[in-house]
């Protein structure tokens, strides 16, 4: 397995050059200049403004500034905000750990809720059962996360008053008090997320369980007088699990959208927000890092998806 891990990563390594050539080809033929206020400015001379950018290569052909950016990537320089006046590789990690835990915890609560009801619902296909959860997973997909977030708002937090809408990373508390008010102000992105993924998700799981459970293999182990339950759980649900991993892989970007919208809902002080901080302020090393970041994420579970394939179906070699 590790030297398919290694033979993986290699070949993503051309990816991430590709990635970087587009995004970074993209932002510096995007129209604005980041040091526009200071040309506004009065009681800035000219001369501040051209030292400026011939200091930060702003007037340097493409492929050399590329170059230069790649070259300072590899050592650990990930450059310098025009905006913030601080390394971007420090307002990365700053917001990265909480977009992570919103993200990866919305994800569980996707997969917790999906993949019983998904089962369920195929397991007992046009029952009662199916019809609600396959009516509520319409309309839960059909709504995007800023118009959920806005309701959960209402309710949970102005109606009901129980959850705070505005995230504070500002938290005196210390000890267990402490986590579980973060915890707390998170509960309402977490679940906006993960039912919106959820909605998806139980969909895939319905339909690929509907079709591993009518092969001849599962008719087989019925005959053989297994329980119902093992027939499903060890002959239908693994098979079927495989496209929902897919699936799951490829959501990714998908979530890391839902999630920039959410964060600014939400006012979580995570690396969406951060993003679109930088596109406001037309902050290109922030924003050519976060989507740099981003891109190498997605790559990231993708090579997990294919790393559980061998553990999901045994027929799959790593070669």
């Amino acid at each position: 397995m590790l030297h398919y891990i290694l033979r993986r990563l290699l070949i993503a390594l051309p990816s991430l050059v590709g990635i970087s050539i587009v995004l970074f080809t993209v932002l510096a033929l995007a129209p604005g200049d980041p040091f526009e206020e200071l040309a506004t400015n009065p009681n800035v001379p000219a001369e501040v403004r051209m030292m400026l950018r011939k200091q930060f290569g702003l007037d340097d052909p493409i492929w050399q500034r590329y170059l230069l950016w790649l070259a300072s990537m590899v050592k650990g320089d990930w450059g310098f905000s025009f905006q913030s006046r601080v390394n971007v590789d420090q307002l990365i990690l700053q917001r990265l750990p909480t977009t992570i835990v919103v993200i990866g915890l919305s994800q569980i609560l996707a997969i917790l809720v999906a993949l019983p009801v998904g089962i369920l619902a195929a397991v007992k296909p046009y029952s009662w059962f199916d019809r609600i959860a396959s009516t509520i997973a319409f309309v839960g997909f059909s709504l995007p996360t800023f118009f959920t977030g806005v309701i959960f708002i209402l309710f949970f937090s102005i109606y009901l008053g129980w959850l705070p809408f505005v995230y504070r990373s500002d938290i005196s508390a210390t000890g267990w008090q402490f986590f579980w008010e973060h915890f707390k102000q998170s509960i309402m992105p977490i679940t906006v997320l993960g039912l919106f993924q959820a909605a998806s998700m139980m969909r895939y799981v319905r339909s690929a369980v509907l079709d591993v459970i009518r092969l001849d293999y599962v008719t087989t182990a019925r005959s053989k007088g297994l329980a119902e339950k093992v027939v499903v759980g060890k002959h239908v649900v693994r098979n079927a699990l495989i496209p929902v991993v897919t699936l799951v892989a490829l959501q990714v970007p998908a979530v890391f959208g839902g999630a920039i919208v959410t964060e600014q809902i939400f006012r979580i002080p995570g690396i969406g927000s951060l993003l679109i901080d930088a596109i406001q302020r037309n902050d290109t090393p922030v924003i050519m890092a976060v989507t740099f970041v981003l891109s190498a994420l997605v790559i990231l579970f993708n090579l997990i998806a294919d790393i559980l394939y061998g553990w999901l179906d045994p027929r799959i070699s790593y070669r």
